[in-house]
Order: C-alpha cells, then structure tokens, then sequence
C-alpha cells in the first residue's frame, strides 16, 4: 500500500477520499485554490499544498500545479476523485510520466470510453447493445440536423467527451435543434474542451440505471448491482438509490454481464460505472450510454449495500493487489439525496454566500465539504453535501433519508433541502414508477414563509433589543411604552417574495394584519424555540447583518428587515432594468444597444456552476443600456441591461 496519496480534487470527494486514507494510515495531500484556502478538505488532510487562484483552470484543472505539488510532497500516487481531472487522458499520461500512480484505469481504458463514439464502437464490438444514433466523429451542425431528421424527434445531443449531462441537451423538434447544437458545442467546449456531439434516439420514459464494476490487475473483472438514478433536473442526478426497484434478478445478472464484459473489452480496472439506459416500458430492454472511468458520485450507496469501500479498493488494485472476492451480493436498500447550492423554486438556479452554520443528522452518513465559514460561489461545482441511509427495507430506506433531511440544515446558502424531501414523499418515487423525466414533469416546487417564521424572527430582534447586566435601566426595555398606553413593538419583514408588518403586543403576536395570538420565544445557544398560536417550533438559527436564518424540518428561510432591503425597480409588463439570477459568468451576449426586441427574445447567457441560464427581454421593445460584455463576473441580482417598451422609448 502506498504510504502518500495527494487528492487533486476539492469539497466532500476530498473529504471523503481523506477519511479512508486516515483509516488505512496512509498520508493524506490535499491542494487547494485561493478560493479554498480555508476549506474543510485542506484543514482534515495530513498536508496540503496550494495550486493557484479561484479559477478551476488555474489550479484544479492545471496539470503541471497538481504534478508538482505531488512530487514535491513526496506523493506516490494521486486520486483524482469526480471532475475535473478524473478522466483527463493527459493528466494521467503525465501522472505516468512523473512516475506517479494514477489511482484509475489504464491510460487506453480512459481514451476508448472517455470518447462516446469510440465508446459505442467498442462495446458494440463486445455485444453490448447501444442506443440507435449516428455516432460518427467530426459530424458538422449539418450532419447532426440531417441525423436527427433519420432518427426522428426527440433526440438526445450528447458530447463525445466528458460526462455528467454537461453540455446534454434533449431536443423535441426540429425548431429548437440549431440553437441547441449551438449551446451544447458552446458548453462541452468549455467543459471538456472538445465540442465534438453525437447524436441518440431518445428513449421515451427512460430509467438511467447504471452498473458498479470492480477489476484488478490480474484478470478479475466483477460486477457489484446496480444503482437507479432516474431522479435528475437537466441530467443531473438528485437522489440516487441501490438496488433499483425496477430490476428482476434475471435482468442484474444480464445487465451485470454486459458491464463486465465492457470492462474487459477495454482491460480496464479499477472501480467503474457502466451506465445504461432501460425503458419503463420495456424493463426487458437495455442500452449501454457510456462508462465512466472513475469513481461515481453516488458510489455510497453500492457501499452501504455491499459493505466494500470502493476508495479502499481503488488504491489497492492502484497499488497491485488481486480481488480477494467474486461476487459481493447486495443487502438491503440504500438511498442517497444531494444536497445542491441552488433554489428550486426558481427553476433550480445556483445560489452562493457564506455558510454561518451546519447541521448534520444523527444517524445517517453525511459525505460534505462544509464547514462554518465555507464561500459558495460560482467557481465550482453547486453540489455541497451527500446524504446517504441504509435499511433492510426500501421503505424503510425512503423514511429514514426524509427524516435524516429534516435533521439536516445549511444557514446562510440557499439549498435544496425541502424540495428532496418533497420529491421523496411523491406517489411515483414512493411506488418506484421511476423515469427521468419525472422531476420536469412535476408542478413548480413553491416555498413560501409562514407566519410562524415571521413571528420567531420578530421575537428574535425583540429578544436581541433586551438589555442585559446586572442593573436594568426600566426605560431600556423595548415594551412599546408610550404615554397613554403601550403601543406594542413592530417591524417589517421580508422573506420569501412577502413582506409583512409583525406587531409584538406583551405576549402576543400578530402578523400582517391577522389577529394577535399568544406567542413567546427563547434562544439558547443557536436554536430558537417559539410557542405561537397554541404550537411548538424549534429553529436553528443563524445571523449576518440584517439578515436572520431560520431552519426547520428540511425547510430554511432568510428572513430581512424590510427598512434594509433595496425596493426593485423591475417591472415586467412595463420593461425595466434586467437583472442577473444568479452570481456567475457572461457567456454570451446576443443583443446590441439600439436593438428592437420581443418578448422573449435572448438577450444574454449566464453560467455558473457549470449551468448556463439564458436571460430573455421581458417585454416588446429597445434595448437602451447594456452593462456588461462576454467573460465579465456578475453577482446576484446585478443589472445587466435594460429594455423599454417601444412606445415609451
């Protein structure tokens, strides 16, 4: 075994890789961007090493940094975790050429299916069946739209390189299809620097179940079950589960065939995940997508329900070692939820700032990279934390992860949290009536604040105003006290698109007009306890500036002072200032000053957290400001441009 591993990757992967080495003795190396200097990864290895500023393509994606900072530790090996350099052809060649250990597969594994079309090629080869599509390299925008006219609509454009739906579009006719090829190149170019596409009949209904494979360097190749991950938002997994509910016993075994005879088609080895696509109409039917050279991100369930750790296998077979097992049958069920920096009830756009607090759930592995402290902007990727649970029952699995999500809470970033748990109570996802395209065809997730939130922020301030010390001036309390009569405490506040007047009255409470009802509040440490109208709430409860944090049950709200916030000045029906929703990058720009636009019409292009997000005008008219360029950094909700209606103008 290898006595140093430098970890050329950040976050809970980092993390995580870390508490294996700890288990096995092995040294750990972390490195880190400017942007993560403080970082829970860097402060839990053994050594860690800085590789340059924010940007990912000058630290975590530079080759020659990461190289250096592993020899110049004395590193033996280096794992590069999900992302980034994972599945970088070069940067294990250049790993080789440093005489370094590339904790993955061999270099020719990596370029037959790091490639899609070559992948295809391969796998047919071995008798492994594939989607119908044109995969033939070097297809011009042409040649993809005369492809998608064959096959027949919907099509799936998928870029040769690279994984993680990034730069995936589904296209369902053939209006849409030159600008989705324009902004799928755009992305895969910027992701993986290849803007190659292929293009995929797209399977109605599909389930994405995909295949856990284990090889060494001897000749044994197994398979370790499936992992059903169906639940995805623009090809990104949310809540992954092992076993699928859909598979027979006869159908793992040929599915768990066919991965392993793709593993040995291209000698692979190491821990890989071949990904296949099954109908939900046809659980008989499968079809390979593509294999993933490196570890999945959702690689906690197979563990839980196998009981290997698949870190510890990497760098045993990295570092010569045999299987020492055939077959590891499944036990129980395991479900996995993530945690993203991103508001769901806004389409799912990344949010950011600056974590005041984290709570964990007892009883539940958490894999995070979080810690008080920690910035969550648009550098890197919106993923923050993994929840994972296991029982005997997929029951038993679905309640256990809702109940760990509701004892799970991020203050100070926006997050997801409420919407898993909502997705894990819907009828489908209960009965295992799985698809991916479940998720899109929800109703909108709606988060609005109750009047219990409004009522504990409004005890909390008036709590803060208490004077304290060993003599009390009578005229220091906030009572409310005026000639005449006590006129009460009130304040207005702010949070979730309602603004409302709180009138705290001795002991009781009205909010937003309503009748007062009894109400009091006590803080202990950073929880909030409030008895409001005749119920119980407990909140754990963070501040910065005007802005009060409130969590509860899965749910978290950040509730303002209305006299500190800024009034907008947005009006759709009228035109007005457009606004970014989000903090991330220019992409592109689409209009001029001077333009005449319509509704609708795509004006810019903003990324962050590797999603693009295309702004629109918002009404008929000019384009009379624009404040921004290509390449230019923006923060949430900064003005962009401004369009007037026509008449106006």
């Amino acid at each position: 075994m290898f006595q140093r591993v430098l970890i050329a990757n950040r976050g809970e992967i980092a993390v995580r890789i870390t508490r294996t080495l700890a288990r096995l003795g092995v040294r750990s190396i972390a490195v880190y961007s400017d942007a993560d200097a403080d970082a829970r990864h860097v402060l839990e290895a053994d050594t860690a090493v800085r590789i340059g500023p924010a940007a990912a393509r000058d630290s975590y994606l530079s080759i020659p940094r990461i190289i250096e900072a592993a020899l110049s530790t004395g590193a033996e090996a280096i794992h590069p975790g999900y992302g980034f350099l994972a599945e970088n052809v070069d940067f294990a060649r250049a790993c080789a050429d440093a005489g370094l250990v590339f904790v993955g597969p061999p270099i020719a594994a990596i370029e037959a299916m790091g490639d899609k079309i070559r992948a295809k090629q391969t796998v047919m080869a071995a008798g492994v069946p594939v989607v119908p599509g044109r995969t033939e390299p070097g297809m011009t925008d042409a040649d993809l739209i005369d492809a998608a006219a064959e096959i027949g609509f919907p099509v799936l454009l998928k870029p040769s390189a690279g994984g993680g739906g990034k730069g995936m579009r589904l296209v369902s006719d053939s209006a849409g299809l030159a600008e989705a090829i324009e902004s799928a190149r755009r992305e895969a170019r910027g992701s993986f620097g290849d803007d190659t596409l292929l293009i995929e009949r797209f399977v109605q209904r599909p389930r994405h179940i995909e295949i856990q494979v284990l090889a060494d360097a001897h000749g044994n190749v197994i398979h370790l079950g499936e992992r059903e991950c169906s639940l995805q938002r623009r090809h990104q997994k949310i809540i992954e589960e092992a076993p699928s509910p859909l598979l027979t016993e006869e159908m793992r075994a040929r599915m768990g065939a066919s991965a392993v005879d793709a593993a040995r088609a291209v000698g692979y080895t190491g821990a890989g995940t071949v990904e296949c696509i099954v109908s939900a109409d046809r659980p008989d039917e499968f079809f390979f997508m593509e294999m993933n050279t490196r570890l999945q991100v959702e690689h906690p369930v197979t563990e839980l329900v196998t009981g290997l750790d698949l870190v510890e296998w990497q760098l045993r077979v990295a570092a010569g070692e045999p299987l020492t097992m055939s077959a590891a049958p499944m036990n129980g069920h395991a479900v996995e939820a993530r945690v993203y920096a991103e508001d769901p009830s806004r389409d799912f756009l990344p949010t950011g700032g600056t974590v005041l607090d984290v709570v964990e759930p007892a009883g539940a592995r958490v894999d995070s990279g979080l810690r008080p402290g920690t910035e969550v902007g648009s550098n890197y990727d919106p993923m923050l934390a993994k929840v994972i649970v296991w029982d005997e029952t997929r029951e038993g699995a679905l309640t256990k992860l809702s109940a760990a999500l509701a004892d799970t809470a991020v203050l100070g970033v926006g997050t997801n949290i409420a919407y898993l748990r909502e997705l894990l109570a819907d009828p489908d996802v209960v009965a295992g009536r799985l698809d991916t395209q479940l998720v899109s065809r929800r109703a909108a997730f709606v988060q609005s604040t109750p009047d219990h939130v409004f009522a504990a922020a409004a005890l909390d301030e008036l709590l803060a105003l208490q004077p304290s010390g060993p003599v009390i001036d009578p005229w220091d309390v906030p009572s409310g006290w005026r000639v005449g009569g006590a006129a009460g405490f009130s304040v207005r506040l702010d949070s979730g698109g309602r603004q409302v007047t709180v009138c705290v009255r001795g002991s009781s409470v009205s909010v937003d007009g309503g009748a007062f009802v009894p109400a009091s509040a006590a803080v202990s440490g950073s929880v909030l306890r409030l008895t409001f109208d005749g119920r119980t709430y407990r909140y754990r409860r963070a501040k910065s500036g005007s802005v009060l944090w409130l969590a509860s049950e899965g749910f978290t709200w950040a509730v303002a002072e209305h006299s500190m916030l800024e009034e907008s000045s947005v009006s759709g029906a009228e035109g007005g200032p457009i606004t970014s929703p989000m903090p991330g990058t220019v992409l592109v720009v689409k209009a001029a000053v001077g333009d005449r636009v319509a509704a609708g019409t795509p004006l810019l292009v903003v990324e962050a957290m590797k999603m693009e997000h295309t702004i629109a005008a918002p009404v008929d008219g000019v384009l009379t400001e624009l404040h921004v360029q290509a390449g230019q950094q923006v923060a949430l909700n900064q003005p962009l441009a401004l369009v007037i209606p026509e008449e106006q103008s």
